[in-house]
């Protein structure tokens, strides 16, 4: 993509107008972000296409509650615009040619095999997308990166378009990172701390980078539009999440300290966050971070430490990861420690099962951790979670080519209708997911069903435990240390 000024007007580098936009990939990024688009510029068709039928299906469903995303805001959204300028379908190629410009919003999970495996961002679905659009296109069109990347993965989008592009077809790449948090994506794109744009130094990548904003300035003051170059987006976007999860094990670590001296983690973090250069967010100690982001873009940005001859960097964030691993398998350690060293044909109640609250999203939940600790010590698991639906927690705790692992599963993990009816007959409850729901249990009624002496492990620090030792049960809280506990837990 070289010329000047002149050959960039000749050849019609960059869309003069935004009629209709096309988004590449109907997930937990593209489904909400194109949605909001869509109801705040509904002048401007938004088609979100995808492979893959089935969810194309769920997104078209008229029932709304079998959307394939559950975002709170998000079914009214859909709801809304539907229909009128917002479209879901798996013609992809013919959605492309359309738009003048095209979201990438594709998969980048970690490679399993290979050179990096454990560590780099496998990055076909991203080169199997950019590949498409070089084929059939027709006019020139602006790519969106919106899809977690590496730096500078544009590069080699860029040498995929040049190479296979049509003549007098021209294609300029902008980077585009979600800030997105889940169970909040919806406020998060309606009233985002910032949008980030990058783009090249060059005349016609800031052309195309006016024309992103544009998009944006029909809701986003102009003012929270940030314009970088394209490299610096992207590495932002590893380095934000690298430095929210890093809060992260840094409370817990810190919670290990609280529980190992007597000192309350809540104390701790909220004098620590009336500091102006620390701050309270994410200051809040649990079992574990999990999400699809946290641990794949760390490894990303480990990886690509390395690679640049950085290998004590690399370790740095690597340390992140280590100290997630060893809080989840603290906790679980201590659950089994409690329940006098053996959890072996005891029924535990599992309550919630997704990595946070308000979303139905799996994906590296700490709950999965847990469970598999638990069943490998041969414990009966009742789970209960208003959201991850049976087939999702079945699929996510069974062993890749076991042939009978789906029996021995059922045999041993109940998914179950209610809190109610996962307490009942447990002889402890382990609290995994930090749902509004479980800050209003009836904790008097799950007493009376549960096996005695009682007990609850509160990984997400939602209970007060004063209340529930009032009850009868015993309890145990991250950050909280041993003279707040039963004597047995000293």
């Amino acid at each position: 993509m070289s010329g000047d000024a002149g050959e960039i007007q000749a050849h019609g580098m960059v869309p003069e107008k935004v009629t209709s936009i096309c988004c590449i990939g109907a997930g937990y990024v593209g489904g909400p972000t194109c949605s909001v688009i869509a109801q705040q510029c509904p002048e401007i068709k938004v088609t979100i296409v995808d492979v893959n039928p089935q969810r194309i299906a769920q997104w078209n469903s008229v029932d709304l509650s079998q959307l394939p995303v559950f975002e709170p805001g998000l079914v009214d959204i859909v709801r809304e615009c539907r229909g009128r300028n917002l479209f879901f379908t798996t013609d992809i190629d013919g959605s492309i040619e359309e738009a003048q410009i095209v979201f990438v919003s594709v998969n980048t999970p970690t490679k399993t095999s290979g050179v990096g495996s454990g560590y780099a961002a496998d990055l076909r679905y991203v080169e199997a997308s950019t590949r498409r659009i070089a084929h059939v296109s027709e006019t020139s069109k602006v790519i969106v990166e919106k899809s977690t990347v590496p730096c500078r993965t544009a590069a080699s989008m860029r040498a995929i378009l040049e190479s296979n592009s049509k003549p007098h077809v021209e294609f300029q790449i902008l980077s585009n990172p979600e800030f997105l948090s889940e169970g909040t994506a919806i406020q998060d794109l309606l009233r985002p701390d910032r949008v980030l744009i990058g783009s090249l130094a060059t005349p016609a990548g800031r052309q195309a980078a006016s024309l992103l904003s544009g998009l944006y300035q029909h809701w986003v003051p102009e003012e929270r539009i940030l314009h970088t170059g394209l490299w610096s987006s992207e590495l932002s976007k590893l380095a934000a999440n690298a430095l929210l999860a890093q809060r992260i094990s840094s409370i817990n670590a810190i919670s290990a300290i609280c529980e190992a001296t007597g000192a309350n983690v809540d104390e701790v973090a909220h004098a620590c966050g009336l500091d102006r250069r620390i701050g309270p967010h994410f200051l809040r100690a649990s079992v574990g971070f999990g999400g699809s982001c946290f641990q794949k873009d760390i490894l990303n940005l480990s990886y690509l430490s390395e690679s640049l001859g950085m290998p004590q960097v690399a370790e740095y964030w690597r340390q992140v990861i280590a100290m997630n691993e060893y809080s989840k398998s603290r906790f679980a350690r201590k659950v089994v420690r409690t329940l006098f060293n053996t959890v072996t044909s005891k029924r535990l109640a599992m309550l919630g099962f997704a990595f946070k609250k308000d979303t139905g999203d799996t994906r590296e939940s700490p709950a999965i951790s847990l469970c598999k600790h638990f069943r490998e010590e041969g414990a009966y698991l009742a789970i209960y979670d208003p959201k991850v639906k049976r087939e999702q927690i079945y699929l996510d705790l069974s062993e890749p080519g076991v042939i009978d692992d789906r029996k021995s599963l059922e045999e041993t993990v109940s998914v179950c209708p209610s809190v109610l009816d996962a307490c009942y007959d447990a002889e402890a409850v382990v609290i995994a997911t930090d749902w509004d729901e479980f800050k209003h249990i009836d904790w008097s009624l799950v007493y009376n069903v549960m096996r005695k002496p009682a007990m609850v492990f509160d990984g997400r620090r939602v209970t007060d435990p004063t209340h529930l030792r009032d009850i009868g049960f015993r309890v145990h809280a991250v950050g909280i240390g041993p003279e707040l506990q039963d004597d047995v837990w000293v």
